[in-house]
């Protein structure tokens, strides 16, 4: 018999191939879900930055994500998690390595992001400010300040803020990219930066405690459209997970238990959102 397969035969195999790959990527998807809750353990990724996700002084991970993550999960029969502790610019790409099964670290969404990982919808809506020293010495209260006078911005590398920097002008030579809140907090004490940038819980976080000498810079004049939009985030191939914990969001997000898991944070009803990941990715 001819080795030779006829045009429609040939179609009919290409379409049972595609049929049958679908298939696998559905079986692979379902078989995460079902293998955490029979594992009981969801391993999260997450970089030092309070009050989103941090270590406490005790060796536990806490903050707003991470508390999000164990209440979530838990209502789906997950009731352990494993905190990983990454830096900011390694959390994308440990992911999708597999080191951990979700980014716990109120991460913002973005559209560049959004074709790395799959993300719920937002948790919270946070604009931006600064950390100076007090008194803002420089009167520093924009990227467009930082571009005409030309001081020195920390800002944590991976971010968003380094983009929007960029965009404002500021040179990369005023720029300090540092890898995480502790690094902004030395860099502004140190006099090596004149601000550092990043979340307005943050940043007022940072500068209580640096004391005195420190202050947030809450009258931050920026686009309306870097408002941060944090959410959790998950490998692409692995929607069903994804889906499954976005369901359990949707009906607890904004209810008194969420409102009262994230309030020790500094988080309330005014940072909850109803825009959708789909929305802030263009989607």
């Amino acid at each position: 018999m001819s080795s030779i397969v006829t045009t429609p035969f040939r179609r009919l195999a290409l379409a049972c191939s595609a049929v049958i790959a679908l298939g696998l990527a559905g079986v692979a998807q379902a078989d995460t879900l079902d293998k955490l809750k029979k594992g009981g353990t969801v391993r999260i990724g997450y970089a030092n930055e309070t009050p989103f996700a941090f270590t406490a002084l005790d060796g536990s991970v806490t903050g707003e994500s991470p508390e999000i993550v164990k209440k979530i999960f838990e209502k789906m029969g997950v009731k352990k998690v494993d905190p990983v502790l990454t830096e900011w610019g390694s959390l994308i790409p440990g992911l999708r390595a597999g080191r951990f099964d979700v980014i716990a670290a109120g991460m913002y969404i973005t559209p560049e992001r959004c074709k790395q990982v799959l993300f719920t919808d937002p948790q919270y809506q946070l604009p931006d400010a600064l950390l100076t020293k007090s008194g803002n010495p420089k009167n520093l209260h924009s990227y467009d300040d930082f571009a005409n006078s030309g001081a020195t911005l920390a800002i944590m590398a991976g971010t968003v803020n380094l983009g929007y920097a960029r965009d404002a002008g500021i040179k990369d030579e005023q720029i300090l990219q540092v890898p995480d809140t502790a690094a902004q907090l030395q860099a502004v004490r140190a006099g090596r930066a004149d601000a550092a940038v990043g979340t307005q819980l943050t940043m007022k976080g940072l500068a209580e405690n640096g004391g005195d000498s420190l202050e947030a810079v809450t009258e931050f004049k920026d686009d309306p459209s870097h408002t941060g939009y944090g959410a959790l985030a998950f490998r692409p191939e692995d929607k069903a997970l994804r889906d499954a914990v976005n369901a359990e969001l949707k009906k607890w997000l904004g209810s008194e238990e969420h409102l009262a898991t994230v309030a020790p944070f500094g988080f309330d009803k005014l940072n909850v959102t109803t825009q959708t990941a789909a929305e802030l990715c263009g989607q």
